[in-house]
């Protein structure tokens, strides 16, 4: 049977006996360790690499991923579809392969034909292996370092072509069987393809079946990346049903541009099944404002036909998906742009625009800010401007927009900021720095919360539980602690989510750097492992930094 939809969209509960293993294992390592900022070390390589956290072509022009994956290891005659997510805009295209290890291996005249059709579409080229699915939890899955030996085996077909491929090691190489376990082979496998010579972009994606929603890659990322001796390395996550909050997905995001960790979101999708229902509209508008790429799965041909974008691979049956993908807000249509080694982009123009005037904020509030700035100018035309967070030497990404106004949010409550403004154009040319604004934002306002309590499974002598914080207010909460206690003798061994303090009964928890943010009428999860005696009942209090909770 023909499976060519990724597997991360399986139930996460019916793994439940398997990640109860890990999760003893994976605890110190969930997310709530903070991403150290990057520093891009070494040899810079040739055609496509990563330059302060971006990806970008030999000629320093950011380039940002726009398009789809297709299934080529299971449709190898549909080389047409090349051509057909071309003329609906894509820039790139994720090149689904085989090493033999579960399907049949493609051949170094096949690859050598994908690379050709890519290049005469002009589309930027990932390719990626797909046998090393799940590993660990999937019995037929291979490895990364066999994975590793199939590109060695390529070598000469790709040698040469690091302005048009980007080679993506595995897909979704770690299932949930502990995730901790994906470090160290990642980290082998980018060795082990330099050792033998390779200098092109190469992309690793995240364990869980590619959603790292125990945050493993991400409490990773800096020291995976510290081992590539190029610095020409960048992660992807796959966003399904994990990512159903605009939380959750703007936290992930924003985690790795804030660090300089160069991120594409690999594969996504969105439409709701009995998973849940993935936020595209926010990974989407997130990716747009960020500059960060993405690639939706898939053209055509998915075992689970929800997640076609073509119905039959015919491009002018766009299914639903496909019509949000192409031709949606912060779609394909709307954000994509050749890459300009093809010739795109207008790459004979070297004149930058005249740097913005100096911002001016309005609308402060404790989470937000409306700046607006005098427009810049370009002998051909402004494409967009980029906002920056300034702190001394430091500058962070935090919004772009197409016109000379912005409201910048996720912001800290009683805190200073200083922000300033650059003007790009369509080739990629960026102004001057505008001058800074300084904003100091308000006092968080008195939130309302509900919170409740489950247990999700236990054993003799321990549990597993599960918190889910709502803010029922009408005010973004940004961080937080919530304090309950136990009645009867239970305690806290492993959390993720949070970070326990329990004295006695008395447990205090504070948040994950993805969960401190809990939107207006949104809400927030936090799970743990636990010890228990003969009674484990529920806590029947909690406070939220200091407020009583309503329970639910």
């Amino acid at each position: 049977m023909r499976r060519t939809r990724s597997t991360t969209r399986k139930s996460l509960l019916a793994r439940l006996v398997t990640v109860l293993l890990g999760l003893v294992v994976v605890g110190a390592l969930c997310p709530a360790a903070a991403l150290a900022q990057a520093e891009p070390p070494g040899t810079q390589a040739t055609g496509l690499h990563i330059s302060n956290g971006r990806l970008v072509e030999g000629n320093g022009n950011d380039f940002v991923m726009r398009g789809v994956n297709h299934a080529h290891t299971w449709y190898p005659n549909e080389t047409q579809s090349l051509a057909d997510v071309k003329a609906l805009g894509a820039n790139t295209v994720r090149v689904v392969l085989a090493d033999g290890h579960r399907w049949t291996a493609n051949s170094a005249a096949d690859v050598a034909n994908v690379v050709s059709q890519c290049k005469a579409n002009k589309l930027i080229c990932v390719l990626e292996v797909h046998d090393t699915t799940g590993y660990g939890e999937e019995a037929a899955a291979g490895t990364l370092d066999q994975a590793a030996d199939y590109w060695i085996g390529l070598k000469n077909v790709l040698a040469g072509e690091e302005n048009y491929i980007i080679i993506n090691i595995g897909n979704e190489p770690w299932g949930n069987t502990d995730p901790a376990g994906w470090t160290a082979p990642t980290t082998a496998a980018i060795k082990k393809l330099r050792a033998a010579g390779f200098e092109h972009t190469i992309m690793v994606d995240a364990p869980n079946w590619g959603q790292d929603w125990q945050g493993v890659m991400r409490a990773n990322a800096q020291s995976v990346y510290a081992a590539d001796t190029t610095g020409n390395l960048i992660f992807s996550i796959h966003m399904y049903s994990v990512f159903d909050t605009a939380a959750e997905i703007t936290d992930y995001l924003n985690a790795f541009v804030t660090a300089k960790l160069p991120l594409v979101i690999g594969e996504f999708g969105g439409p709701a099944d009995q998973w849940g229902d993935p936020d595209e509209d926010t990974m989407l508008a997130t990716a747009e404002q960020l500059d960060l790429g993405y690639l939706a799965w898939s053209w055509s041909g998915n075992t689970d036909p929800i997640l076609d974008l073509s119905i039959g691979f015919d491009p002018s049956q766009l299914s639903a998906w496909g019509q949000r993908i192409f031709n949606g807000v912060n779609g394909i249509a709307q954000t994509s742009k050749e890459a300009t080694v093809f010739g795109g982009s207008n790459p004979g123009d070297t004149q930058a625009p005249t740097a913005p005037g100096t911002p001016t904020a309005s609308a402060v509030t404790a989470t937000s800010t409306t700046l607006s700035w005098t427009a810049s100018t370009d002998n051909v035309g402004v494409a967009g401007y980029d906002v920056v967070r300034v702190s001394g030497s430091t500058e962070t990404k935090v919004a772009a927009s197409t016109t000379n106004s912005v409201t910048v949010s996720g912001l800290t409550a009683e805190t200073a900021y200083s922000f300033a403004v650059y003007a790009r154009d369509a080739a990629g040319n960026r102004s001057s720095r505008s001058a800074t604004v300084n904003v100091t934002t308000d006092d968080t306002p008195a939130g309302t919360c509900s919170v409740g309590y489950r247990v999700v499974g236990e054993w003799q002598g321990g549990f597993q539980g599960e918190i889910t914080i709502r803010n029922t207010g009408t005010a973004v909460v940004n961080g937080w602690t919530l304090g309950f206690s136990f009645a009867n003798g239970q305690t806290v061994s492993n959390m993720w989510g949070g970070t326990p303090t329990q004295t006695g009964a008395a447990v205090s928890v504070s948040p994950a750097s993805y969960t401190s943010t809990i939107p207006a009428a949104g809400s927030v999860t936090v799970g743990f492992i636990g010890t228990k005696g003969a009674t484990n009942a529920a806590p029947t209090a909690f406070t939220l930094s200091g407020s009583t909770c309503t329970t639910a």
